[in-house]
């Protein structure tokens, strides 16, 4: 069993930044792959960024080059870097690891507004 706890989410203007972190129960050295997908209103959820235990990052295209994961295996954490922010950001960003089974974090709320 693996428990997520997202935190960093909240309001941000257009063009601002956030940092996104996913803390595990556990360590995450093994794990085959983490991730961040989000959800707006009304729309399914979608992927937004995922890494594999060996560093290997992936994008969806509308984040690339604006959004950055990373982890830290000694933190048993994962990060989401979000920068140049733009409005179709706004959603609830969830957390998720693959490790024998999929786990998902409760969520954190991004908003991006004026």
């Amino acid at each position: 069993q693996v428990h997520l706890v997202e935190s960093g989410g909240g309001l941000v203007q257009p063009g601002g930044s956030l940092r996104l972190s996913c803390a595990a129960s556990r360590s995450i050295f093994s794990f085959v792959y983490m991730g961040w997908y989000r959800q707006a209103p009304g729309k399914q959820r979608e992927l937004v960024a995922t890494i594999t235990s060996g560093g290997s990052t992936n994008y969806a295209d509308s984040v690339k080059g604006r959004f950055t994961i990373s982890r830290d295996n000694a933190k048993n954490t994962v990060y989401l870097r979000m920068n140049s922010l733009k409005p179709e950001d706004t959603a609830v960003y969830y957390c998720t690891a693959v490790v024998g089974s999929s786990y998902w974090g409760q969520g954190t709320q991004v908003t991006v507004s004026s």
